[in-house]
C-alpha cells in the first residue's frame, strides 16, 4: 500500500515533512519518500498530516463504568485500593456491564488516536480475563499491568513483612497473563515486597508521590520519600510524580526511571499540577496517561492541551508543543522499551493519525506540533490505523 502526497511527522524528532509517500507492507512502515511501484494500490491523501499513533501511558479502563460518581470527593474516598468507594462500586457490578463500558472506553480511545494504551489491572486474574475479554476484536494494541489484591498496613510496613508465600504463587501465575505489574504504592507495600517484586522480568510500574498526604505519610512511617521507596521496584516507569522533589526527581532520573503524568485527573481531584518543566530540567522520561476513566476522559489531545498551558501558566516558562507531542508517542515508546510503537519509520508497526490540515479549527497549519497539541481535537481525525489497517474512518 502506498499512501501519497501525504504530509509527515517523522522519526524520533517528529520533523514535519511538507510532502511525501509513504509505504505500508506486512503491518509496518516499509519506507518513506518512495515512487510508486506498477499496480501498487494507493491512496492520494493530500491534505492530510499523518502523525504517529497516540500512546495512553496510564489507564483504569476497569472503572469505565462509574463515570464522575462522588465528583466532590478526593482520592481516598474515590479510589484508595482499601478504602475507595471505587472498589465496592467495582464488586457490585457484573462483568457483562463492566465489559461492555470497558469496550466502549477502548472504542473511544482509537476514535481518539490511541492506537496503544497501557492499564493498571485490579481484581488479579479476575481482572485481567475482563480487560482480555472486552478488547478481543479490537484493534488497539493493550498493555496489561496486573497486581495481586494485597495491600499491607502501616504496622506491616514498620516490620518490613515480606509477601507471603501463597501471594507469591498468586503473583507468578499472574504474570502469565499480563504483560507485567502495576502496584499501587509504596504506602501499601512494605521495603521487603517491593524488593521482591524487583526481580520480576516483565514491566514494572508504581504509583508515587500523588499526593501530599501520600509522601507525608510515607516519611512518617518509614523516614524515606514516596519516592525513593518506590525505586526500591526497580520499576520502568513511575506515575503521577505530582508532589515529588527535586532531589527525587534527580534520583529518578539516575535510575533511568520514566514518568508518566496524569495532570487532568489530577486537576480533578484537587491535587495539584506535575511540575513538567522541573521534570524535563532534572533529565527525566516523561510521558502522559489519562488515569481512571471514572475521573477523566481517554483523549489525549484535551490531556496535551491541558499540560501544555497549564505548565506555561504555573511555571511562567515556555514549553515545546512538540515535546508535549513527544510524550505521547516518542517518550511513551521508549518508557516501554518498544521500539515498533511511537514514531512513522521504516520498520515500526504501522499505527498512526490521518488529520485533516484543511480542517476549520486548524486552516492555516503554521505550526503542525503546536497545531495539534493545542488546536487539534478528535474532529479533526479523518482515519486511524493501526498495523497497517484502517480501523476508524477513512483516507
Amino acid at each position: 500500500m502506498l499512501i501519497k502526497n501525504i504530509s509527515v511527522l517523522y522519526g524520533k524528532d517528529l520533523d514535519y515533512i511538507q510532502h511525501t509517500n509513504v509505504r505500508i507492507s506486512d503491518q509496518a512502515f516499509e519506507a518513506i519518500n518512495v515512487n510508486p511501484k506498477p499496480k501498487e494500490e494507493s491512496y492520494d491523501c493530500e491534505g492530510f498530516l499523518m502523525v504517529p499513533g497516540f500512546i495512553n501511558a496510564h489507564t483504569h479502563v476497569g472503572d469505565s463504568i462509574a463515570k464522575d460518581i462522588g465528583i466532590e470527593y478526593g482520592v481516598d474516598e474515590k479510589i484508595h485500593p482499601i478504602r475507595g468507594f471505587k472498589k465496592k462500586i467495582l464488586r457490585n457490578s457484573s462483568s457483562s456491564h463492566l465489559t461492555s463500558f470497558i469496550r466502549s472506553s477502548c472504542l473511544s480511545m482509537i476514535k481518539k488516536g490511541i492506537t496503544t494504551f497501557v492499564d493498571f489491572r485490579e481484581d488479579g486474574l479476575n481482572g485481567i480475563e475482563l480487560l482480555r475479554k472486552a478488547v478481543s476484536g479490537l484493534p488497539i494494541r493493550s498493555i496489561i499491568l496486573g497486581r495481586t489484591e494485597y495491600y499491607q498496613d502501616f504496622r506491616s510496613i514498620k516490620k518490613n513483612t515480606p509477601l507471603p508465600a501463597s501471594k507469591k504463587d498468586e503473583l507468578t501465575k499472574l504474570l502469565k497473563k499480563c504483560d507485567g505489574l502495576g502496584m499501587s504504592g509504596p504506602n501499601e507495600n512494605s521495603d521487603s515486597v517491593l524488593k521482591y517484586c524487583s526481580n520480576i522480568k516483565k514491566i514494572r510500574a508504581i504509583h508515587s508521590a500523588e499526593t501530599i498526604e501520600s509522601c507525608k505519610i510515607s516519611k512518617k512511617i518509614t523516614g524515606k520519600t514516596e519516592t525513593q521507596r518506590a525505586l526500591l521496584l526497580k520499576p520502568h516507569f513511575l506515575v503521577h510524580m505530582t508532589h515529588a522533589s527535586k532531589k527525587d526527581l534527580l534520583l529518578v532520573a539516575k535510575h533511568k526511571t520514566s514518568i508518566v503524568v496524569c495532570p487532568r485527573a489530577n486537576a480533578a481531584l484537587a491535587e495539584g499540577i506535575p511540575d513538567v518543566t522541573l521534570m524535563m530540567k532534572t533529565g527525566c522520561n516523561i510521558a502522559i496517561g489519562t488515569d481512571n476513566v471514572m475521573i477523566n476522559s481517554t483523549d489525549m489531545f484535551r490531556e496535551m492541551d491541558y499540560l501544555w498551558k497549564v505548565s506555561m501558566g504555573t511555571q511562567k516558562k515556555r514549553l515545546s508543543p512538540k515535546y508535549i507531542l513527544k510524550m505521547v508517542t516518542v517518550n511513551a515508546a521508549n518508557m516501554l522499551q518498544n521500539k515498533k510503537i511511537g514514531t512513522i519509520q521504516p520498520h515500526n508497526f504501522a499505527d498512526c493519525i490521518f488529520i485533516d490540515k484543511h480542517d476549520i479549527d486548524l486552516e492555516p497549519m503554521h505550526n503542525p506540533h503546536a497545531s495539534i497539541v493545542h488546536r487539534a481535537s478528535e474532529n479533526v481525525v479523518k482515519a486511524v490505523m493501526i498495523g497497517g489497517k484502517i480501523v476508524f474512518g477513512k483516507i
